[in-house]
């Protein structure tokens, strides 16, 4: 088993739902954080879903305001991802950054 510690990064651009993560098929993850900044003087809403492998969407945050030129900590408690589950991040505005730190768990030592 092996232990990669990586981060995902977005800087959102559009309104469109856009992929932060997806754990690989053959790993596990543990989230340890989810931050967002609105790098605009209006502020935005965030919107953060969880796809499971089934194509099953779980809503994790619906419109989470998110002040102008302000950051947020989306997590308070680390998220668990199963194999092939996704996280995505949608944004009112195009001017919004996320950034996940994550802990995967690969079962092939790579």
């Amino acid at each position: 088993m092996a232990n990669i510690y990586k981060n995902s990064k977005l800087d959102l651009t559009t309104t469109d739902a856009t992929v932060l993560y997806s754990t690989p098929s053959n790993s596990r993850a543990i989230v340890k954080s989810i931050l967002v900044c609105d790098d605009s003087n209006n502020g935005s809403t965030i919107t953060l879903t969880l796809t499971d492998a089934s194509s099953n969407i779980f809503v994790l945050f619906d419109v989470k305001t998110v002040a102008g030129h302000a950051t947020e900590q989306l997590l308070s408690e680390p998220l668990i991802l199963q194999e092939s589950e996704i996280l995505k991040v949608q944004a009112s505005s195009g001017n919004v950054d996320v950034i996940a730190s994550i802990l995967e768990i690969n079962r092939e030592d790579r």
